[in-house]
């Protein structure tokens, strides 16, 4: 059994994690409803959006526009999402998992986020973009990655673009969901039900559909990115927050065990001192 100093001290340093731990959860706690408020209140517009788009394709011809056109896949692009920081969970591993699942034979990689990026060097995967971004990262700032991302389907350098991101169900579930964008085919705003075509006598688009379209698709593909995104950070906090939470948890389970063990020595202490002393007396008798 270890002596009570070096138990003493393990409870000490347990208690001392245990409070950085807890100041985590509390921190990730804020950043999380703050993520989950900017997540959410996307929805709605990306619900207008996909009725507006899906009311669109069905009065212009099939390949009006070339983010529609369906060609041939010789090569795919992409766009790996993941954080910079660890100590959330399995959140980036999952993500990552089903990263090396693809073809890194015709796929080509942008990642946003430390983890993943040094995650497709280790393994030799072909990386031609690292776009670092803040927590809370504005529209303006995820363009320059969905504008990167367009520029290369447009260029014709890659026939198809994906996203891999760990998508928010709720504060305890995150899936890892790998959603196509390029060419659009559907409505794939993250977290956002397809919308039905219902009330699109209600649409009036001037001057025409066709150049109505031209804009609204690029300016589609750049939000849905910009929601994924969002829709990631919210997943990061949650996550990071229920990890911290675990481990504040079990670090005071640990201090319960170790107390008792602490116990059982100093007891144990005091009886053989005690065994010591009565056989002292005793011989002295």
């Amino acid at each position: 059994m270890a002596n009570t100093r070096d138990i003493r001290r393990r409870i000490k340093s347990v208690k001392n994690t245990a409070q950085i731990t807890k100041a985590m959860q509390m921190v990730a706690a804020s950043k999380m409803r703050k993520a989950q408020q900017g997540a959410m209140a996307g929805h709605p517009y990306a619900e207008v959006l996909n009725r507006v788009l899906v009311s669109l394709r069905d009065r212009v011809s099939e390949g009006a526009h070339p983010l529609l056109e369906q060609r041939p896949v010789r090569r795919n692009l992409v766009l790996l999402i993941t954080s910079d920081k660890g100590l959330c969970g399995a959140l980036n591993t999952n993500v990552l998992r089903e990263a090396a699942l693809l073809d890194q034979s015709n796929t080509l990689f942008v990642a946003s986020g430390k983890k993943g990026a040094a995650f497709l060097v280790r393994t030799g995967r072909s990386l031609i973009a690292d776009f670092p971004l803040i927590d809370a990262p504005s529209f303006l700032q995820t363009k320059a990655i969905s504008k990167f991302c367009l520029e290369k389907f447009l260029s014709g350098e890659v026939d198809t673009v994906s996203v891999l991101y760990p998508k928010f169900v709720n504060t305890l579930i995150q899936k890892p969901t790998l959603v196509p964008l390029l060419p659009i085919s559907g409505t794939v705003a993250a977290g956002v039900t397809p919308a039905d075509s219902t009330g699109d006598a209600l649409y009036l688009f001037e001057p025409n559909a066709d150049q109505v379209l031209d804009s609204v698709l690029p300016y589609y593909f750049h939000f849905t990115i910009f929601q994924m995104i969002l829709d990631a950070r919210a997943s990061e906090q949650s996550a990071r927050m229920i990890a911290m939470k675990s481990a504040t948890d079990n670090a005071k389970n640990l201090v319960k065990d170790l107390t008792l063990e602490y116990n059982k020595a100093r007891q144990a202490s005091i009886t053989t001192e005690l065994l010591e002393i009565s056989t002292a007396q005793m011989a002295l008798n």
